[in-house]
């Protein structure tokens, strides 16, 4: 029986993480990309894939060995580290929830014409609803499970009716014409960025999966979230590839409602509704759990009242797109800010890893402390010029 729901577990926590990555930002930037590189997008889909792996099971190990959340291990490798880490989540995690909640509307007013900011606040008291059921764990695992399925099966119609060119999307997956490498830090920065790539490892921390002897269950659900994720960029990717492949030229304002639109009619349409709104509440779950995550350890009383915390988190977050909008120099803020929080994370993870009085007797694969050192240079530099980018936009 424990195997059992062990499984459960592991899947729940790797459907959370992937849900999570699959947001309405993760449907326009698939979109938008393939636009712009066609066949040769898939080679940057390929990369972000080996590097979201290879930050993935780094992190999502380090903190079930040492049985401790990322704040607590940050913490314990320097002192203040670990509210420095957590400050940067909950700001990021807060600001994305807003836009995660502007999505859902734009989801709701595409499948039954009601106002954004109306399906917004229906869509925040559900995913409220879920943290105040008593088993809110479980509803959580399943809830994102459910509409993960939903999304990649209504994805996966799409493609197949815009009838993609596959065999030149092959080749130019590992032979491209250009390689963008904005393009491939933007994809792991969506995918693997901010609070995603710690929904998972901490849900599994919550949920008792932990220690050296849950190290393969670990592995298996931090690969298959990548995996979950990857399968709906591709099919996105095949779908508007087929769109723009027939000389289709795609909504600049909703470049993924066109995509579907125009290879499905208006039942396409109707379906984007429902990936987008599916998209965007299974990113306000996770983003508002992970978020409170990163804060319970550092305080006994939201410890004690974690759920409430993420209560409010949802509401704050709905109330500021309902009443105010989607505050756009904040978001392009803290979007710079976030490029910063992989790197900084994986780096403490690493040094970490080989901290005994943090891990005990546990020694860390040689390759993968190297992988992630790779990963943590080349996400330092991009987060670095992001955010040297993205101030000035506020002054402007």
């Amino acid at each position: 029986m424990k195997k059992q729901s062990n499984a459960s577990l592991v899947l729940g926590a790797a459907f959370l993480m992937a849900t999570s990555a699959i947001g309405p930002g993760f449907l326009t930037q698939t979109t938008v990309f393939t636009e712009t590189l066609l066949a040769s997008f898939g080679f940057v889909i390929l990369i972000s894939i080996i590097i979201d792996i290879g930050a993935q099971m780094n992190i999502w190990r380090i903190i079930a060995v040492s049985e401790k959340r990322a704040q607590d291990i940050a913490n314990d490798v320097l002192p203040g580290l670990g509210y420095f880490l957590a400050a940067l989540i909950v700001m990021g995690g807060l600001a994305f929830n807003i836009g995660n909640i502007a999505g859902a509307g734009l989801g709701t007013k595409v499948i039954f014409g009601i106002s954004p900011q109306f399906g917004a606040l229906l869509s925040g008291i559900l995913a409220i609803g879920i943290f105040l059921v008593k088993e809110a764990g479980k509803l959580m695992d399943r809830f994102t499970q459910i509409l993960g399925f939903v999304m990649i099966g209504l994805t996966l119609y799409v493609m197949f009716t815009a009838q993609p060119p596959v065999g030149e999307a092959v080749v130019k997956t590992f032979v491209p014409d250009k390689i963008d490498i904005l393009a491939i830090i933007t994809l792991v920065g969506g995918t693997v960025g901010g609070y995603i790539t710690f929904a998972g490892g901490h849900r599994l921390i919550d949920a008792g999966v932990k220690g050296k002897e849950a190290l393969p269950e670990v592995t298996k659900s931090s690969v298959s979230a990548i995996g979950i994720a990857s399968i709906m960029r591709i099919f996105l990717f095949l779908a508007a590839l087929g769109v723009v492949s027939q000389g289709l030229a795609l909504d600049p304002s909703n470049p993924p409602a066109s995509v579907f639109q125009l290879a499905a009619g208006n039942i396409g349409y109707k379906m984007f509704g429902v990936v987008m709104w599916a998209a965007a509440i299974t990113s306000v779950v996770g983003a508002a759990y992970t978020s409170v995550s990163f804060i319970r350890t550092l305080s006994p009383a939201v410890e004690k009242h974690h759920k409430w915390v993420i209560v409010g988190f949802i509401t704050v977050s709905t109330f500021v797109f309902v009443l105010i909008g989607k505050p756009v120099k904040i978001l392009v803020l803290v979007g710079s800010l976030n490029g910063l929080i992989l790197p900084i994370a994986l780096g403490v993870m690493l040094i970490a890893a080989y901290k005994t009085k943090i891990v005990g007797d546990y020694k860390h694969p040689l390759w993968m402390t190297i992988f992630g050192v790779i990963i943590v240079i080349a996400m330092s530099y991009m987060g670095v010029y992001s955010l040297i980018n993205g101030i000035p936009e506020l002054f402007k």
